[in-house]
């Protein structure tokens, strides 16, 4: 039976996972499988690859073909390193210390790349939080800025549209004022003018002259 190390898709659009699988070659990709030996989630950050050791490389010391994603992450888990390791021990080019010397150094090496990605990767994103922080705190800034702009705008049109109202009601009484001023001052002649003929005496008029017979 032809056995082949594939990726089993689970999860939902968007947002997948994986399972590691041995599986009948001649089988659908997520039909049933023959020993599942590990997960792969590519949503983390690094992606978080995890493989049952012993067990994938049981199956590929067997021979199980592998898709080329299966083949970059057997690599990368130094699942294929152990292999060669392993084979030139069986043909005697390395003894068992060796080749376990050499893959510890190699895990050691790994290892401490890993740790400085995750390093990195979390400064970085330390980095991103801050910056979108300072982002927020500068729109907030801007609004706030803009609002008190507004209020004051706002402020300034009320005071000058009541200073407005004021100066007209203010020329309304004026007007006004002006109005009744000008009635009494046209009223007044004529009263002071008949006051005057009802106390003057009556003008004698002087005797005609008589012609003498």
């Amino acid at each position: 039976m032809p056995a082949k190390i594939r990726l089993q898709r689970l999860g939902k659009r968007g947002n997948a996972y994986f399972h590691v699988v041995v599986t009948d070659s001649r089988k659908k990709r997520n039909g049933s499988y023959i020993e599942k030996i590990g997960t792969y989630n590519p949503n983390s950050n690094p992606a978080t690859i995890a493989i049952d050791f012993d067990r994938a490389l049981f199956w590929v010391k067997k021979g199980a073909e592998m898709t080329d994603t299966m083949r970059a992450m057997l690599s990368y888990r130094g699942i294929l390193y152990k292999k060669h390791l392993d084979k030139g021990v069986a043909k005697g080019v390395l003894t068992q210390e060796q080749a376990d010397a050499k893959f510890a150094k190699w895990n050691e090496q790994k290892s401490g790349t890993i740790e400085a990605k995750k390093t990195r990767l979390s400064k970085a994103a330390g980095e991103e939080q801050k910056k979108r922080m300072e982002a927020e705190v500068a729109v907030k800034e801007t609004k706030a800025q803009k609002v008190q702009a507004k209020r004051a705008e706002l402020a300034k049109a009320a005071e000058a549209a009541a200073a407005a109202k004021a100066a007209e009601e203010e020329a309304k009484a004026a007007a006004k004022a002006a109005e009744e001023a000008a009635k009494t001052a046209a009223a007044t002649p004529v009263a002071e003018t008949e006051t005057a003929a009802e106390a003057a005496p009556a003008e004698e008029k002087p005797a005609s002259e008589t012609p003498q017979a």
